[in-house]
């Protein structure tokens, strides 16, 4: 095996002086991967508060159906939309990361670039996919008659927000793989007070209802651009940003969408199988649409620690794997397996015990809360099934692999959950039944993944 110190896939290793060291490479494991960790975890609470606090606000000023119209179908749908490119893009944070790894800065300069030029076409290209698909697959989806112009002025808006937002979550991906999670938490904690204050001025004081909070996202949104650019611009290292050096490197790109690609993939079909779900529970009609949308936020915790943690061994796995050090990298699975497992299960018992209260932040309605209930009962006994799936296939990424990853999570998620809701759910036609796909395809995924890595295949494969 090619030791990535020296060469990356045909990417010619030049060794430079000024590329600040981390720690991501060095010291004790736990405490690097934790000071690294927990600027990811608060700011992707942060970033959950956009969606969170449009619901809290629209819920309580607009009623149940506006809470169902952004809440619901339109948020299964925008993640579908974002989660190929936020796929694609991650192939640009991997990279990079093993790039600085190797201490290349003349190719990290040009992958910098490369990457944000990725982010600005992809943004438009999903824009106007959203504007142009938005009615059809609301109405493909069961979408009820009562939250249907709601769900689509919703819509028609937020999608103009895709370009900020990918040029800004790029941006963080290029400072989270030189190793910095700090200033990108900067940054979206600036947003997220922009997008409480605008919230309340469109939809309290102005009364623009779900207009209002999709302007107030889009508006956060730019903000969040702006400024990472700014930043990544006042810099004198091999991340910073200049307009002139923006283009298209073609065996960076090649490398990025190579590995990027089939994470893509696997994001749109999660999607996907995700609105399949969400037209089962649209039949349930609009109090089961909110309570589902209520504990979609709930939820949003979870999978924030558990994202938060592959964001960061996918970056500590690819720095790890650029410098040569490959017992480091083994390692930090083991400690981020046990350190995630213990956040989960603190934030489990939490929810079982103080739900009822979670909920009430976003209905006053009994009948809402109820079935919230009765979900979170269901489901969150389950989450640390799917822990495995995270850390893994981040650190399977972080070392190149994507393609491995992609099939298992197509074949152990995807199909195997669409599978149940054909088959179980004609037959026993309850939201229990329903919300039964997501602890089994957790499940066997998991052990699918655990297979693959006991092979030791993934880190001979590149």
């Amino acid at each position: 095996m090619i030791r990535k110190t020296n060469m990356m896939n045909g990417i010619q290793s030049t060794k430079k002086t000024n590329i600040q060291t981390n720690n991501i490479t060095e010291g004790k494991i736990w405490k690097s991967l934790l000071v690294f960790f927990f600027p990811i975890l608060i700011g992707t609470l942060f970033q959950q508060l956009y969606n969170t606090i449009d619901a809290v606000i629209i819920g309580k000023f607009e009623g149940k159906e506006a809470l169902a119209a952004v809440g619901g179908g339109t948020a299964v749908y925008i993640n579908l939309i974002v989660g190929f490119f936020v796929g694609v893009s991650s192939g640009a944070s991997v990279v990079i990361s093993q790039l600085f790894g190797a201490k290349n800065e003349r190719e990290t300069v040009r992958a910098v670039h490369t990457a944000l030029s990725l982010a600005a076409v992809g943004g438009t290209i999903m824009t106007l996919a959203g504007l142009l698909c938005s009615g059809y697959v609301l109405k493909t989806t069961n979408t009820p008659e009562e939250i249907l112009e709601l769900s689509l002025d919703y819509l028609q808006i937020f999608f103009i927000s895709m370009v900020p937002m990918f040029i800004y979550n790029m941006a963080n991906g290029i400072m989270r793989a030189a190793g910095d999670s700090k200033t990108p938490l900067y940054i979206l904690i600036a947003a997220v007070l922009t997008n409480i204050v605008l919230d309340i001025v469109f939809v309290v004081v102005f009364k623009l209802g779900v207009k209002g909070v999709a302007w107030a996202t889009v508006i956060s949104q730019a903000e969040s651009m702006v400024v990472s650019l700014f930043i990544l611009h006042r810099r004198n290292d091999c991340i910073s940003f200049r307009f002139r050096k923006l283009e298209f490197a073609p065996q960076i790109l090649s490398k990025m969408l190579k590995i990027g690609i089939p994470t893509g993939i696997q994001a749109t079909f999660y999607g996907l199988s995700n609105i399949i779900i969400q037209s089962a529970i649209n039949s349930f009609g609009t109090v089961t649409i909110a309570s589902w949308a209520a504990f979609s936020k709930i939820d949003a915790v979870f999978w924030t620690i558990v994202n938060a943690m592959g964001v960061a061994v996918t970056t500590f796995a690819g720095q790890n794997y650029g410098a040569g050090k490959f017992t480091r990298l083994r390692s930090c699975m083991w400690q981020s397996i046990l350190m995630t497992a213990s956040f989960t299960i603190s934030a489990s018992v939490f929810f079982l015990i103080f739900g009822r209260f979670c909920y009430t932040l976003f209905t006053n309605e009994p009948e809402v809360i109820d079935d919230g209930m009765k979900i979170l009962k269901f489901l969150v006994p389950f989450w640390a099934t799917y822990i495995s799936i995270e850390i893994l296939s981040g650190v399977i990424r972080g070392v190149g692999d994507s393609f491995i990853p992609m099939m298992i999570s197509l074949f152990g998620i995807c199909f195997l959950r669409i599978a149940w809701l054909f088959i179980a759910v004609p037959h026993s036609h309850t939201i229990l039944t329903v919300l039964s796909s997501y602890p089994l395809t957790w499940t066997v995924t998991s052990i699918a993944f655990w297979i693959y890595w006991f092979s030791g295949k993934w880190i001979h494969r590149n």
